[in-house]
């Protein structure tokens, strides 16, 4: 059995969300918390697997509260509450201090019905399929990679591309924040996020760094000087043209956008080869990806265990070899930006 912690101080809002989890298979309520600091000590008690994590609580919001349980005792956290547009700094905050996702509340219609409870549904068993997929996420990669990207014919703009999942937003904004403007590169992003919160995320980034930050729309060359971030729910690739598109395909990879997808396209091409980064996140996505650009030339970099979040997909890299360096994310910055000079000498 899967077990689902509530953390809401609004009684019908948990009831809500107690019905939707009984309502799933194979999972349970393991308890229900009226704030964020009665979350914190249960989980020390009685981690669950999951944690339905509301943000605006009495004693302890749920920022702080995701913060303590990540450091205490670690469990996969989903954001849910009312409005998620509404307290986009909140979430993102959130995110950074290793929730996984952040969904709107469900609410209780005046038919009895339940709005939104599909998507939450939707949220939660990628969670599960995301904590049990070992090393299977990592063979679909390999098996469903073979995307329509053939070799680049003329060289492009000097590109680093950067993956990252749970802890990534504050992550991102620590890294790109020290890079002094202006550079003289391009920057792609993969961050695991749900598409309907990337134009928040994208605002939230930008307030943070120094750099323009945009969201990718398909058809757009790499641009020097800019961030440039996925915001669909399709992988992001570089294409034969080097011209920035959006696929399909592998349609059933775990991740969507996927960071390995975007690396195995890099390194397809032949483009003077840049700088991969990859960034705290649960899972394996940009391992094998990592792998491969450096076995193309690029010089590649992983945030180190002490400093992430969650060292599962830059811990995966290291484990196969596919990092050059393994930093604290302090020295990602300074470390890229030195490399990048070298490359586009």
């Amino acid at each position: 059995m899967i077990r689902i912690a509530i953390v809401n101080d609004v009684r019908m809002a948990a009831e809500v969300l107690r019905r939707i989890v009984v309502s799933l298979p194979d999972a349970e309520v393991a308890w229900i918390a009226e704030n964020g600091q009665q979350a914190v000590d249960r989980c020390q008690s009685d981690t669950p697997d999951i944690v339905l994590m509301d943000l605006i609580m009495p004693v302890m919001d749920g920022v702080e509260a995701t913060r303590q349980i990540m450091q205490r005792s670690p469990c996969s956290i989903l954001v849910v509450t009312a409005t998620v547009s509404g307290n986009s700094n909140k979430v993102y905050e959130t995110l950074g201090h290793g929730a996984i996702d952040a969904v709107n509340t469900p609410v209780l219609g005046r038919d009895g019905n339940i709005a939104g409870g599909d998507e939450l549904k939707r949220k939660l068993r990628n969670i599960v399929r995301l904590q049990s997929s070992g090393d299977v996420a990592l063979k679909q990669t390999h098996s469903g990679s073979q995307i329509s990207v053939s070799r680049s014919q003329t060289a492009s703009v000097p590109i680093v591309a950067i993956g990252a999942s749970t802890g990534g937003p504050q992550a991102l904004a620590t890294l790109l924040a020290s890079l002094a403007p202006p550079i003289n590169f391009s920057i792609l992003v993969v961050q695991h996020l749900d598409q309907l919160f990337v134009p928040g995320f994208v605002e939230w980034l930008g307030q943070e760094v120094k750099v323009p930050v945009r969201q990718i729309e398909a058809g757009i060359l790499p641009q020097v000087g800019t961030i440039g971030v996925a915001c669909t729910k399709d992988h992001l690739v570089l294409t034969s043209k080097g011209v920035l598109q959006y696929v399909r395909e592998p349609a059933e990879h775990l991740h969507r956008p996927s960071v390995d997808v975007l690396f195995d396209s890099l390194a397809k091409t032949s483009m003077r080869p840049g700088v991969a980064v990859l960034l705290t996140g649960m899972g394996r996505d940009g391992a094998a990806g990592l792998k491969s650009l450096k076995d193309a030339g690029w010089s590649t970099i992983v945030q180190d265990q002490q400093t992430s979040v969650v060292w599962g997909m830059p811990g995966a890299a290291t484990k196969m070899g596919a990092a050059d360096q393994v930093l604290p994310l302090n020295q990602i910055g300074p470390t890229l930006s030195r490399a990048m000079s070298k490359r586009t000498e």
